[in-house]
């Protein structure tokens, strides 16, 4: 029989393998933001987030391109749609905005996805509702003051019900996240603001799914710190490869997108 872990991991994998097709027909794209985001938007939409009920939160909006792979894998979008994907007047647009599909609001403006989410939340708790409020985050947007400023009024109010789940990917526009300003030590900044913070690799299945739980049973906002990798699950990519907006001319989308399917199919 197969777990639950092991379809998390198949669709995963299918994540990364849309998200290259994706950026394929365009030449260019957020493909590293859906290689190390693949198995925390595969975990949590897997088995926890319940579409209709609970909200999703995309504070950096260049991650739609994960969010889309995986609606399209779990019925929420029609497949073929994805091969609009950032093409001139698409609702699956590169970076998201108001007209994105399945998400509750998505920020092209990063470090104002938190205070979207606490509203949400905030308006659960008000009318007695007992919907899950799940943002995304990463970690170069956590460089913005209006992070902590949101960080501190959800732990004062103890919003319980909402869930951060932050991509350490290290990787930002302006180059390595940890060369422009230092952040760590992540887990034991957010603590200090009176968050439950949990550490995970961020691409073991397991340990998501583990660290999810444990954040939905707390009596506070918690935050998953996720270590990934934006190069994760390809080869193919040379290792200069720019990891944050990457550049895919066919004689490279060719090799990756092979070496995904062949993931992909033995996932």
């Amino acid at each position: 029989m197969t777990s639950r872990h092991d379809q998390t991991t198949r669709l995963a994998a299918r994540i990364r393998l849309h998200a290259a097709r994706m950026v394929a027909r365009e030449g260019l794209g957020y493909l590293g933001q859906a290689l190390s985001s693949a198995e925390l938007l595969a975990t949590l939409f897997g088995s926890f987030f319940r579409p209709g009920h609970d909200h999703f939160v995309l504070s950096p909006g260049h991650y739609t391109i994960g969010v889309f792979a995986a609606a399209a894998e779990l019925g929420w979008l029609e497949p073929a749609e994805l091969a609009a994907y950032g093409a001139d007047g698409s609702r699956l647009e590169a970076i998201g905005s108001e007209r994105s599909p399945v998400v509750d609001l998505t920020c092209g403006s990063l470090g104002q996805g938190l205070s979207g989410a606490i509203g949400l939340a905030l308006s659960d708790r008000m009318r007695g509702r007992d919907a899950r409020t799940f943002a995304f985050l990463s970690d170069g947007e956590m460089e913005e003051g209006q992070v902590w400023e949101a960080a501190m009024f959800a732990a004062h109010h103890r919003l319980h019900r909402l869930t951060v789940i932050c991509d350490c990917n290290n990787s930002q526009v302006d180059g390595p996240v940890e060369s422009v300003t230092t952040l760590e030590p992540i887990p034991e900044r957010w603590r200090a603001f009176g968050w439950t913070a949990i550490e995970v690799d961020g691409h073991d299945v397991p340990a998501i799914s583990a660290g999810i739980q444990t954040a939905l049973a707390g009596d506070r906002p918690a935050v998953i710190v996720a270590r990934t990798d934006p190069g994760r699950g390809v080869v193919a990519l040379p290792e200069d490869t720019d990891r944050h907006f990457v550049k895919l001319p066919p004689e490279l989308a060719g090799p990756v997108i092979r070496e995904l399917e062949e993931l992909a199919s033995g996932a």
